[in-house]
């Protein structure tokens, strides 16, 4: 019973501890060992000093920012230098499946909380004020809910939260729409990036970006930007993405592809996962993670649906 009470807040401590920490690995981990504290410590629970979900966030914040402590920040590429680097993993904010991070009834309200660039920017604050925004701004706890999870004064868990709204208005995330299914021209957009890539069409991939649209490739701290370099990169033939395939799949609140490649007698092998920024009917961003094996475990994608297969029919961005 109390397996079942606690497991019922599994894909929102995620989310949380997702923006808290800035990687799905160490979101999971910080969530498992949230439950085992919590099925551990149940038979001593008193209901009367507070809801399990309000015990749960108490441990869970407890647990990140222990994790917190000796942390680097992570950063998007966009925010780092040097450029063409190649940085270990706890150097990047990584993506995340929705399905791990949002429940059903938070996929529309709260995708913008987990875009990529959102998560980056929340890498900036402290600890203690990172877990402030986001009790306060992402997760609409009271002010008064917030300084008792965090054992302090409300005026204090206020002051925190005006701190933290300042440092992101000093380091606001790029703009960026969240996928919206239902967007009709959401869907025509994304149709179109997917013909181009597949086609290896190189100039209608380029008329659907801004005109400073960016794109990236993690691990390397590696940054082009402008329509103008993305451009040459594209048609480099020792870089090329000829015969390459897209597979939608739904990560950070963002328009997101497994991209397979043709590898050893046809077949296709994942190559990496492409997570789209949109603002409007243009593409601003481009961020190519080229760890795809690592990143699989995330996903809840069957891997016959991503690589090892023959050649896929292009799926509908929609799915």
């Amino acid at each position: 019973m109390a397996d079942e009470r606690l497991e019922a807040y599994r894909t929102e401590l995620t989310g949380y501890c997702y923006r808290m920490l800035g990687s799905g690995f160490e979101a999971e981990d910080a969530v498992q060992e949230t439950l085992v504290r919590a099925w551990r410590a149940f038979a001593r629970y008193d209901g009367s000093r507070g809801s399990v979900r309000t015990w749960l966030y108490r441990i869970a914040t407890n647990v990140c920012l222990d994790m917190l402590r000796s942390a680097q920040r992570r950063s998007l590429a966009v925010d780092l230098r040097p450029f063409g680097t190649l940085l270990p993993a706890e150097h990047w904010v990584y993506p995340m499946a929705d399905e791990r991070v949002l429940a059903a009834e938070e996929l529309a309200v709260r995708r913008e909380t987990v875009r990529l660039a959102f998560v980056a920017a929340l890498q900036h604050l402290p600890a203690r004020q990172r877990a402030v925004l986001i009790l306060r701004d992402v997760l609409c706890w009271s002010a008064e809910e917030v300084a008792g999870l965090l054992g302090t004064s409300t005026a204090a868990a206020n002051s925190a939260l005006q701190r933290a709204r300042a440092t992101l208005r000093a380091h606001p995330p790029a703009p960026g729409d969240p996928w919206r299914p239902e967007d009709a021209g959401q869907r025509e957009l994304l149709e179109r990036y997917c013909t181009a890539f597949e086609r290896h069409d190189v100039a209608g991939l380029v008329a659907l970006l801004h005109e400073d649209a960016t794109m990236t490739m993690p691990p390397f701290a590696w940054l082009l930007r402008g329509r103008a370099a993305i451009r040459a990169a594209l048609e480099d033939p020792q870089a090329s993405c000829a015969g390459a395939r897209l597979r939608p799949v739904r990560a950070n609140g963002s328009a997101a592809f497994w991209q397979t490649r043709p590898g050893a007698g046809g077949a296709h092998e994942l190559f990496a996962l492409v997570v789209l920024d949109v603002v409007g009917e243009e593409i601003t961003g481009i961020t190519t993670y080229l760890e795809p094996e690592r990143l699989r475990p995330l996903f809840s994608t069957p891997a016959a649906d991503v690589g090892g297969l023959e050649p896929p029919a292009r799926a509908s961005v929609v799915s």
